[in-house]
């Protein structure tokens, strides 16, 4: 089965706006669009995704988001991992290697994982990713 990419359209005046592109989310930031399209390719073969592109982040969902990537050099100037990739979980993980998790509803936690290379999606990452796409299949259910 193909993989089905939207790209979210946002309205000014009643009129959509043209579409965000990956080239245009990631314009200026050729090390994260690197280590994103890894981190796609992985995701894609897991299975069936829809992938959404805002201004601020790509989600990656199937009935419900479960994974989310964004640059944080946008938001908090430079000098950051190129990219972050953020699960949700309903349990805590205990790894090390969470930036930050945060708890913005009770039993769902947000886990924070800065991508400093592509080297950096390794087995674990995406055992996080399956948890969090099994999740959100489940909650859409």
């Amino acid at each position: 089965m193909s993989v089905a990419a939207s790209v979210a359209q946002h309205e000014r005046d009643g009129r959509p706006e043209r579409p965000i592109t990956f080239d245009d989310f990631f314009a200026g930031y050729a090390d994260a669009r690197a280590i994103f399209d890894v981190l796609r390719a992985e995701i894609e073969a897991l299975g069936p995704v829809e992938i959404r592109v805002t201004r601020s982040q790509v989600a990656f969902r199937r009935d419900a988001p479960f994974a989310w990537a964004w640059v944080p050099d946008r938001y908090l100037g430079g000098g950051h991992a190129p990219l972050v990739l953020s699960v949700s979980l309903v349990e805590r993980d205990a790894s090390p290697r969470w930036k930050q998790v945060v708890e913005p509803t009770a039993g769902r936690f947000m886990h924070h994982l800065e991508l400093r290379s592509a080297v950096d999606i390794d087995a674990e990452v995406l055992e996080w990713i399956r948890r969090a796409r099994a999740v959100a299949d489940e909650e859409a259910g």
